[in-house]
Order: C-alpha cells, then sequence, then structure tokens
C-alpha cells in the first residue's frame, strides 16, 4: 500500500509512534441502491472506500480522489453521514494511527467497478441487505447512510 509523502516524512521523525491522520469513507450507493465495497489487499477484509486527507485537501474531494483510485469508478458526495475517532489502528509495519474519519454518503456517476490499484484484491457492489462481513464499524456506516438524511451521527 503506497504511504502518503507527508506520512512518510512524518514517520522519519517520530518512528512508529502514534499517529494522528484526516481521513475519510464513502458510503457509495449505485442507480440500484447497491453499496460498492473493496476487499482490502492486505488483510482480506471486505470494507466501505476509505483513504487519509492529503494536507490542505478537503475531506469530500478527497473521498471522490480515493475512490476512483481504488475502484475505477467516479462519484458525487451527497452529504456528510459521520464523524468518528477509529483506533488505535497498528499496521503490520508496527506504525500506529488514529484517524478521524468523515464518512460520506456518495452518489455513483460513471465507472465500472473493478480493482484499480494494489490497496485491493476484489471490488464489486452489494446489495443492502445482503453485505458480506464488515466490521461493526463499516457496517453501522452503510446502514445510517441507506437512510440518512444530511444530519451526521456523532458521539456526544
Amino acid at each position: 500500500m503506497p504511504t502518503p509523502e507527508f506520512v512518510q516524512h512524518l514517520r522519519s521523525r517520530i518512528g512508529h509512534d502514534p499517529l494522528w491522520l484526516p481521513g475519510a469513507a464513502a458510503v457509495v450507493y449505485d442507480d440500484e441502491d447497491r453499496v460498492l465495497l473493496g476487499r482490502r489487499a492486505d488483510t482480506g477484509q471486505w470494507t466501505l472506500i476509505t483513504g487519509i486527507v492529503d494536507p490542505g485537501e478537503h475531506p469530500a474531494q478527497a473521498i471522490v480522489r480515493e475512490v476512483e483510485e481504488e475502484t475505477g469508478v467516479s462519484v458525487e458526495v451527497e452529504h456528510l453521514v459521520s464523524i468518528d475517532v477509529v483506533g488505535p489502528v497498528t499496521f503490520p509495519n508496527s506504525d500506529v494511527c488514529r484517524f478521524l474519519s468523515l464518512v460520506f454518503r456518495c452518489r455513483y456517476l460513471s465507472g465500472e467497478a473493478r480493482v484499480n490499484d494494489d490497496e485491493s484484491m476484489d471490488v464489486r457492489w452489494f446489495s443492502p441487505d445482503d453485505l458480506p462481513p464488515l466490521n461493526p464499524l463499516h457496517r453501522r456506516h452503510a446502514e445510517n447512510a441507506r437512510y440518512s438524511t444530511g444530519v451526521p451521527d456523532f458521539e456526544r
């Protein structure tokens, strides 16, 4: 998985110590109300499409970029679904991160869903009633996005 250059620069200074990063996730619906998921190459787990927000990048623009880079699908952000703190996550190389994650409901515009980089081993559309095993947080996001009104869910 390519680590963003700015993260590599920070890691050269702090080693594996915990790092706080902005992230974004997409719950993408197509015209048949199916959800787009990717199967991670590193863990084999099905997940929402996620990514790190680059310095100065708007999170909504970041998730549009990430969906296209990872799946070949073009999307439009409809609204924010939730705001979460995720982690700590320890990566195979021992790097530790926590993420401020902004989850967006997105609408499919164009493109054929496919593995479009080395981060995924599979990419597919799923009926919301027939999702593969997902971690509880991603399952909750997929369910909440299905009926979300644009008022973000967050821990109070």
